[in-house]
C-alpha cells in the first residue's frame, strides 16, 4: 500500500482491506496490530480555542493503529489515556499537532469519555519567515539561562510572541497570570527576534536587584585571581553593580564587564586601551595619582571634584585626562562612570593600578 501510494504521488493510508474480514482468515504466524475501526463518512469537528472550528473529512483518516503487533500502544491511544487518567481539561500545543487532535477525538468519543477544550497555538518562526530550527540558532530554555538571560525576561518574551495585553509590551510574570486567556492567542506565527529579547532583558536587568546580580556575576567570573581576596572582589561588585547593569543585555555581558574588578595586578590594557597611554598621558596619570592621594573622602562625587580641579590647573578638557584614567584603571576603553570606578576599586586598588600604569616620575 505504501509502495502504490508513493507511486501514485499521493499520501499513504491505510485501506481498510482487513476492516470487516473475520479474524479467522488470518495467514499463521501474523501477530496483526489493533487498529480503531475510525467513521468513514462524515466530518470529524475540532472546535479549538485559537483556531477557530477545524473541520476534517473523515475520508482522509484512516483506522490508526492502537496497538502495535507486540501489543505495545502507540503514542496516540497512550496519550489519549493518559490525559484521561490525569483529569486533563485543556490541551495547549503547537498547531503542528492539530491533525492529531482529529484522530484523538474519534478515540475519545469512541470510549465516550468526555473531550477536552483544544487550544493549536501558531508556532514561532525565525527572522527570514521559516519554522524556527538549530539553523536559526533556536535552543534549549536552559541553553538560554546559560547565555545570561533573565527567567522573568523569558517568560515575558515568549508570552508576547503569541499573546498580547494591548500595546505592553512588559507584563510582569504575576500580570501575566492574572490576565492570561486563550481568547488573546493569535492565528499568525510569530517570528524571533534576538535584538527584542536583548533589550526585553536588558530591561529587566535593570530592574533587578543588585544583591541577585552579584550572586550571578560572581558565579560567572569563578574563583578570584591570586592575591585578591574574594571579599574584596565581591565589594567592588557590589559598589558597581548599579552602573554594571544599566548597560548589559545579558548576565553574560554583565559579568564581562566587571571582570577589570576582579583582575590582579597589573591590568593588562586591550589595544585600544595601550593606544591611549602614551608617554604624556602616563605623566599626566602620574600627577593625578598625587591629587586623587590627597582627597579626603574616597567616593564619586569626591573624586570628580578633585580630577576637575586638576584638569584645570593642567589646562586640559576632562575628557583627555578620563580616557586615559579608564584605561589605567579598567584595561579597556569603555567602562561604567570612571569616578564609580574609582570609588568602586578602592583608593588602595586606584591607587595602586595608576602606579602599574604610570611608573614615571613627573
Amino acid at each position: 500500500m505504501r509502495e502504490e501510494a508513493r507511486a501514485a504521488g499521493r499520501p499513504w493510508r491505510y485501506d481498510g482491506r482487513w476492516r470487516d474480514r473475520d479474524p479467522a482468515e488470518a495467514p499463521p504466524g501474523i501477530a496483526p496490530v489493533v487498529r480503531l475501526k475510525a467513521p468513514q463518512a462524515g466530518e470529524t469537528v475540532v472546535p479549538d480555542r485559537v483556531q477557530g472550528e477545524v473541520r476534517f473529512h473523515n475520508t482522509e483518516l484512516d483506522d490508526m493503529v492502537l496497538l502495535r503487533g507486540d501489543g505495545s500502544p502507540t503514542y496516540m491511544l497512550s496519550v489519549v489515556v493518559d490525559d484521561f487518567d490525569m483529569g486533563v481539561t485543556h490541551v495547549i500545543r503547537g498547531v503542528d499537532h492539530l491533525n492529531n487532535a482529529a484522530r484523538q477525538m474519534q478515540l475519545i468519543q469512541a470510549l465516550g469519555w468526555p473531550v477536552p477544550a483544544y487550544a493549536h497555538i501558531p508556532l514561532i518562526h525565525g527572522a527570514d519567515g521559516a519554522k524556527l530550527s538549530k539553523r536559526h540558532g533556536a535552543l534549549g530554555v536552559k541553553a538560554y539561562r546559560d547565555l545570561g538571560y533573565l527567567p522573568e525576561a523569558m517568560r515575558n518574551y515568549l508570552l508576547r510572541l503569541g499573546w498580547a495585553h494591548g500595546d505592553d509590551e512588559i507584563i510582569t510574570t504575576e500580570q501575566a497570570i492574572a490576565r492570561f486567556d486563550l481568547d488573546g492567542v493569535g492565528q499568525s506565527a510569530a517570528r524571533f527576534d534576538l535584538a527584542k529579547l536583548d533589550s526585553l532583558n536588558g530591561h529587566y536587568l535593570r530592574a533587578a536587584d543588585d544583591a541577585r546580580l552579584v550572586e550571578d556575576a560572581l558565579a560567572r567570573l569563578g574563583e578570584p585571581p591570586a592575591g585578591l581576596p574574594a571579599a574584596a572582589g565581591r565589594a567592588r561588585l557590589q559598589a558597581l553593580m548599579p552602573e554594571l547593569k544599566q548597560r548589559a543585555r545579558t548576565l553574560r555581558e554583565l559579568a564581562e564587564s566587571a571582570r577589570f574588578l576582579w583582575e590582579a595586578r597589573p591590568v593588562a590594557p586591550d589595544g585600544k586601551a595601550q593606544a591611549l597611554l602614551s608617554t604624556a598621558a602616563r605623566a599626566t596619570l602620574a600627577r593625578l595619582a598625587r591629587a586623587l592621594d590627597g582627597a579626603a573622602q574616597w567616593d564619586a562625587v569626591t573624586l570628580e571634584a578633585a580630577t576637575r580641579r586638576f584638569a584645570e590647573v593642567e589646562g586640559v578638557a576632562l575628557g583627555q585626562i578620563a580616557q586615559p584614567l579608564r584605561a589605567a584603571l579598567t584595561g579597556r576603553t569603555t567602562s561604567p562612570p570612571i569616578f564609580a570606578v574609582l570609588a568602586a576599586l578602592g583608593r588602595g586598588e586606584s591607587l595602586g593600578r595608576l602606579a602599574d600604569a604610570a611608573p614615571v616620575a613627573a
